[in-house]
């Protein structure tokens, strides 16, 4: 019981390994196929060792003669590459056919011998500033075959290794001796605390984007932002959304359903799985409802800010027109006007019609216009 006690420190990244957990290395065994990254048998929790790399048929051939389970690690393998593997290993076509051509949502389907699981892998882009075309999350995917004594996984796009992951698991032998149940709570725990790691990265842009909205600007008024670095940033939230939300069903189902191919001391641990998940899902969520308020709050900045520019273009136009008038009306040439051979009459216009501009100023400022 010591080893289920264990069980999160083991296969949870360390803090230091944390920041590298999005890297993937492309090395790969040589002569193996070109898609397989690793190919290893286990047996009573450790690492069975072989003086040349082991292709996936001589990896079940031993495990089929002297017991425990292989593991394969495949990425972006072809159809032919993952014709031979599948047939080895009695992978239904569907299930192979998702694993090759990948873009799936996160899902679990149940085959007759094998449990074939799709986890969407997040990676945060580090950023120096957010911008309306800043790609803030990127997507991978890991897709999971879990039979009685095989263990494979398809991994697509440039980020997601598991080589970190395998390390760990190998150096507690108590807990890959559970087999590949073991395996795959592994892996659905390190791709949801990557999820947590995330979403408080994501976190911090969410502030940052929120106190530039509502940081003043010129003479105490709202500063805004643009809208299209909100408008970017909540499509990214969308992806990610995307890659939590419809995984939290099947973690349920593994933690809730007894299964023949889950050990009955794994399955349990699935519930932790499912309950930070859940959490990660309710994150995102207020992701997204808080920038939709953020962008409204910044688009009726903008039109508050446009309504004052009015106000004042027309203040200005209402003072405008007072010399307009006054000099439109003395301009007609007509002989006969007020004033017209007055020696005084000139100064006198001009006065009153400063002294109305000056008015007119003085009444729009205390209302607010100016």
């Amino acid at each position: 019981m010591s080893m289920i006690r264990d069980l999160r420190a083991a296969v949870r990244p360390r803090p230091s390994l944390r920041k590298d957990s999005g890297s993937y290395d492309t090395t790969r065994d040589p002569g193996t196929p070109s898609a397989v990254v690793d190919c290893a048998v286990y047996r009573d929790g450790a690492r069975v060792q072989t003086r040349t790399p082991l292709t996936p048929q001589e990896a079940m051939r031993q495990v089929r003669r002297d017991g425990g389970f292989v593991w394969i690690g495949l990425h972006e393998p072809t159809e032919d590459e993952f014709a031979g593997i599948a047939g080895e290993f009695g992978l239904h076509p569907l299930a192979v056919e998702d694993a090759v051509q990948a873009h799936q949502r996160p899902k679990l389907e149940r085959y007759d011998d094998s449990l074939f699981t799709v986890f969407k892998t997040i990676h945060y882009v580090e950023h120096d500033r957010l911008t309306a075309t800043s790609e803030i999350v990127e997507t991978g995917e890991v897709m999971c075959f879990t039979g009685r004594d095989f263990f494979i996984t398809v991994r697509h796009g440039g980020q997601g290794s598991l080589r970190a992951l395998r390390h760990r698991l190998q150096d507690d032998p108590e807990l890959l001796a559970k087999g590949p149940s073991a395996v795959l709570h592994a892996i659905a725990d390190h791709v949801v605390d990557g999820y947590i790691a995330v979403a408080d990265a994501v976190q911090d842009d969410i502030d940052e984007v929120e106190t530039e909205v509502f940081s003043p600007g010129r003479k105490g008024t709202p500063r805004g932002t643009d809208a299209g670095q909100i408008y970017q940033l909540k499509r990214e939230v969308l992806e990610f959304k995307r890659a939590v939300s419809p995984l939290l069903r099947p973690m349920q189902l593994l933690s809730e359903r007894p299964m023949r191919l889950i050990d009955p001391d794994i399955q349990k641990y699935f519930r932790d799985v499912a309950d930070h998940l859940a959490r990660v899902q309710e994150q995102v969520l207020g992701f997204d409802e808080l920038l939709n308020s953020i962008l409204q709050a910044n688009l009726a900045q903008a039109s508050v800010a446009q309504n004052e520019d009015m106000r004042k273009i027309t203040s200005w136009a209402a003072i405008i027109a007072v010399p307009t008038m006054v000099c439109g009306v003395y301009g007609m040439n007509f002989e006969h006007m007020p004033e017209l051979h007055w020696r005084y009459g000139y100064p006198v216009v001009m006065g009153v019609t400063v002294g109305l501009c000056l008015s007119i100023h003085r009444i729009l400022k205390r209302n607010g216009w100016l």
